[in-house]
């Protein structure tokens, strides 16, 4: 299992908000959460485009990779 990390202050306002049930943190934590997949999200399609096993797969991988990061068409290589 991977590690994932956050910034303090998101795990304080996640601790408030989960456990002490502190509900105007809800919106701070749920932007950050959201963010941090979409960051996941794109380094995972970042790795698979350098590690896929076929090159199709990498070439997959490497689009959706600059589709998510705004990479425009023409500037594509």
């Amino acid at each position: 299992m991977n590690n994932v990390m956050i910034p303090y202050d998101i795990f304080i306002k996640m601790i408030n908000y989960h456990l002490m049930g502190e509900k105007e943190e809800e919106k701070d934590v749920v932007r950050f959460l959201e963010r941090k997949v979409e960051s996941m999200t794109r380094h995972e399609w970042y790795a698979k485009s350098k590690t896929a096993a076929t090159e199709e797969e990498r070439e997959r991988n490497r689009r959706k990779y600059l589709d998510a990061v705004g990479m425009r068409q023409d500037f594509r290589w």
